[in-house]
């Protein structure tokens, strides 16, 4: 599961990243603005999804304002896990 969690972080970043240099170089396919829009509706979901995982995003062992950056970046990637420690530390 931590692998194919790391697996779709890393795609999340790889998006932002082709995202970002999209405008300075030239992405096979013409693929720049579709990577920009999907990069804009990722951000989109995740600072939508943030009221919902916000007592998740408390249990976060750093600061909070990580929680909530690693939150933006990978939404429920990040969040998910978190709520599953919570759900066993409270069954024990």
């Amino acid at each position: 599961m931590n692998d194919m969690n790391s697996f779709f972080k890393a795609l999340c970043l790889g998006t932002y990243a082709l995202a970002l240099t999209a405008p300075f170089v030239t992405i096979p396919l013409d693929a720049g603005p579709y990577l920009q829009k999907l990069a804009l509706i990722l951000l989109a979901a995740h600072i939508f999804e943030l009221p919902i995982a916000y007592r998740y995003l408390r249990l976060y062992k750093g600061s909070f304002i990580d929680s909530v950056a690693l939150s933006l970046m990978y939404g429920l990637l990040h969040w998910q896990p978190l709520a599953k420690a919570s759900k066993q530390t409270t069954l024990r």
